[in-house]
């Protein structure tokens, strides 16, 4: 089941093996992934702070450690993170007590996880650079592999090898958690006529207070970005559950990020001021990003996936040495 070709629209124990990357197939040409190659300490610590700092990157990044939180396996085993960047998420990638092997293209990324990077794994981290098309490592190694930051997208045209490898690499039993871009984001018509200082006060009430006055008014699609140069692919929600159920897994979640106050930074601040309504909001916008309808359009889906069966053989998938 191809993908349609769219058009771009612990400081413990590590074991550090910062290799120079192996150019990908295509290559040739510059593409999204070439410019991770290129980052410097500039753009790492932009990276970092691209979680930090305002009520809008709280939400994101803290919808994101609710959604790792809840995958979070029981008991302990070996995880995989793909294009961990500074490691922002690391801590809360398997269980406490995993062996965590992080692949990033960039080796200024890795040495900020080198030197600065996240404790909480007390087996530890393997720092690995390297391209996620080729993965080093032998299948079914990990009871969990994760994708955040639309890595996916990244990978454009190789997207579909990209994804036979890693999912490959899936223990039975085990999930992937992936990133993807569906869309340009919408958000909700209801809070969005409402003043800025009222939507703490309304959202002071129970989540099932708000909810159904937030789906009687509907959705609107935010408006199209300019591309500004970047390079990624977007993905029917679809067509990945339809990849990962042929290769053997069921969806456990699948979850639209911010719907409901969407990217509106203005509308935020009094919410975060207040923890009760905070706690609401992140509520609402998982009650509402659960709704298979709030997915096609969504700035960003978190899928979670978890392999039952061993799946037909992959016809896009080379054979892994």
């Amino acid at each position: 089941m191809p993908f349609p070709r769219n058009p771009p629209d612990a400081r413990r124990r590590r074991r550090d093996r910062t290799g120079p990357a192996r150019p990908a197939p295509g290559w040739g040409v510059r593409s999204g992934r070439h410019r991770f190659l290129e980052w410097d300490d500039y753009r790492v610590e932009r990276e970092w702070k691209r979680y930090d700092g305002t009520p809008l990157r709280d939400l994101f990044r803290e919808l994101r450690e609710r959604f790792l939180a809840r995958h979070r396996p029981t008991r302990p085993g070996r995880s995989l993170e793909v294009g961990p960047g500074p490691g922002r998420f690391t801590r809360l990638v398997g269980h406490p007590e995993d062996r965590v092997s992080l692949l990033e293209l960039s080796r200024a990324m890795l040495e900020r996880i080198r030197i600065d990077g996240p404790i909480g794994h007390r087996a530890g981290l393997d720092l690995i650079q390297g391209d996620a098309v080729s993965p080093p490592f032998r299948p079914r190694t990990f009871h969990r592999v994760i994708l955040l930051g639309n890595v996916l997208g990244f990978a454009e045209d190789d997207a579909e090898e990209l994804l036979s490898r890693l999912t490959a690499l899936v223990s039975p039993g085990g999930r992937v958690l992936i990133e993807f871009v569906a869309g340009p984001g919408e958000r909700s018509r209801y809070l969005h006529r409402l003043p800025p200082g009222a939507i703490a006060r309304l959202l002071a009430a129970p989540v099932r207070a708000v909810r159904p006055r937030v789906e009687r008014e509907g959705f609107v699609r935010i408006r199209e970005r300019e591309s500004g140069g970047r390079h990624f692919r977007r993905f029917a929600p679809a067509e990945v559950v339809g990849r990962l159920r042929s290769a053997g897994f069921e969806l456990r979640e699948i979850l639209a990020v911010a719907p409901g106050l969407g990217n509106d930074a203005g509308r935020l601040g009094g919410v975060r001021a207040a923890p009760v309504a905070w706690g609401h909001l992140l509520e609402l916008e998982e009650a509402l990003g659960g709704e298979p309808h709030r997915h096609e359009d969504a700035a960003a889906i978190l899928l979670a996936a978890e392999r039952t069966q061993t799946g037909a053989p992959d016809p896009h998938m080379r054979t892994i040495k």
